[in-house]
């Protein structure tokens, strides 16, 4: 069985994988960066957050972060979202890379709200809504992952920094790594004028205080 050995690797078999047929603007649904993706994923690797744990994908999409954690040596990793067609797409993820000749763990599709997911893990990774279209939507995401696991990766924009610290602060938690970004946002709705627009994203990593 194939293994990955580098950053760079991950890159390439994350960039490999199938995006949002049919984004929808509400949801806010822009693909994951592979480069991005692979980095978080690496960094939370090197920290031990990914190697034998249980993870969730909140809002997984098309699965790239949960599937790059599994790639990396996670147990399992729930993948969760309410868009059933992106699930198909992650679950076609998923055989993709198998058939490429990688060992993955458990992987489990959920399609569910975010509100009503009720489970304890070790981790969650999750590219939220940057709450631009539903007022605070990222908020929601954030405060249902620090209920799931003491350990929460999360994206949001980068001048939110000093919010998200309040916030973390009010949910008994704190934020220990913060990863910056220039995060390209592809032209994927009718209203995008250019091909790319890449805005300041920083990756969030939160850990609940015992």
């Amino acid at each position: 069985m194939k293994e990955i050995v580098s950053k760079s690797r991950l890159a390439i078999v994350l960039s490999g994988l199938e995006g949002f047929y049919e984004p929808k603007v509400r949801e806010e649904q822009y693909p994951m960066d592979s480069e991005i993706g692979a980095s978080t994923l690496w960094n939370a690797s090197l920290l031990g957050d990914i190697e034998g744990k249980v993870i969730v994908d909140l809002g997984c999409g098309t699965g790239i972060l949960g599937i790059g954690a599994l790639l990396l040596g996670a147990t399992s990793v729930s993948l969760v979202d309410l868009d059933k067609k992106a699930l198909g797409t992650a679950k076609s993820n998923v055989l993709k890379v198998k058939s490429e000749g990688y060992s993955l763990g458990n992987a489990e599709f959920i399609e569910q709200d975010i509100g009503k997911v009720d489970m304890k893990v070790d981790i969650v990774l999750e590219n939220p809504p940057f709450g631009t279209k539903i007022r605070h939507n990222d908020l929601l995401f954030l405060g249902k992952a620090l209920e799931t696991a003491p350990v929460v990766y999360s994206f949001h924009k980068s001048e939110n920094k000093a919010f998200l610290e309040q916030f973390a602060a009010k949910n008994n938690a704190k934020i220990t790594h913060i990863w910056d970004f220039k995060f390209p946002l592809k032209a994927s709705f009718a209203f995008h004028r250019r091909q790319i627009h890449r805005i300041d994203v920083s990756c969030f990593r939160f850990e609940r205080q015992n």
